[in-house]
């Protein structure tokens, strides 16, 4: 009688396998980060994710595919504030979320940031087909969002595409520019105040260009 391998042992070990996985990419994106793609070796990509080199190749054939792999798990995470947007929401709260995540991932997850404007420097040579087809889609379908918000009259007119350009370059400028905006006013947005200063200020500026005035508003 044949015996059923259970499926436990199945789930547990593809845990481990994304699990090696997860640590490939972070190791890639610390060296990618600080070396670029041809300065960063796959040997020392595995040495600081704990694997061999042969095992690295298992799951990533080349390192230009984990550098892709990288890049595009990168463009998830930025990309999942803006597939939160939802056309239900008030611009208010809908833009104002918005820019206190992306001001979160800008302290969290600066190194990334700077891995991908380093990759829209360079003509994003490995990236662009994901640029063309899923971002595209994506900010198309925001954009008809922002047009209903106009249609209805909770925001002023706007062209969306370059709201929404506006909304990356400012929240992702405090990762990509962090030196610059530490040398100049000594904080950083691991300060809880700098923080919270810096999404209240951003929300203020842009949706006071934004919303509409209101009688009591003069």
């Amino acid at each position: 009688m044949t015996s059923i391998t259970p499926a436990a042992p199945t789930g547990h070990r593809a845990a481990a396998s994304e699990a090696r996985k997860q640590r490939i990419r972070d190791a890639a994106l610390a060296l990618f980060s600080q070396f670029g793609l041809r300065g960063a070796s796959l040997d020392a990509i595995a040495d600081q994710a704990g694997v061999s080199k042969t095992n690295l190749l298992y799951y990533f054939p080349s390192k230009e595919k984990l550098y892709v792999a990288v890049l595009q798990q990168i463009l998830d995470t930025w990309l999942e504030p803006i597939r939160a947007i939802d056309a239900e929401q008030s611009p208010e709260t809908a833009i104002g979320d918005y820019i206190r995540i992306k001001v979160e991932l800008s302290r969290d997850h600066a190194q990334a940031s700077r891995l991908f404007c380093l990759e829209m420097i360079q003509g994003a040579p490995l990236l662009r087909e994901d640029l063309q087809s899923k971002l595209r889609l994506l900010v198309e379908e925001k954009s008809r969002v922002i047009e209903g918000w106009i249609a209805r009259g909770s925001l002023l007119p706007v062209d969306p595409h370059h709201l929404i350009y506006l909304l990356w370059g400012t929240t992702q400028h405090y990762a990509d520019f962090a030196v610059q905006i530490e040398a100049i006013s000594g904080r950083t947005l691991a300060d809880p105040a700098f923080f919270d200063a810096t999404v209240e200020n951003i929300t203020r500026i842009v949706l006071g260009g934004l919303l509409p005035r209101t009688n009591a508003d003069g």
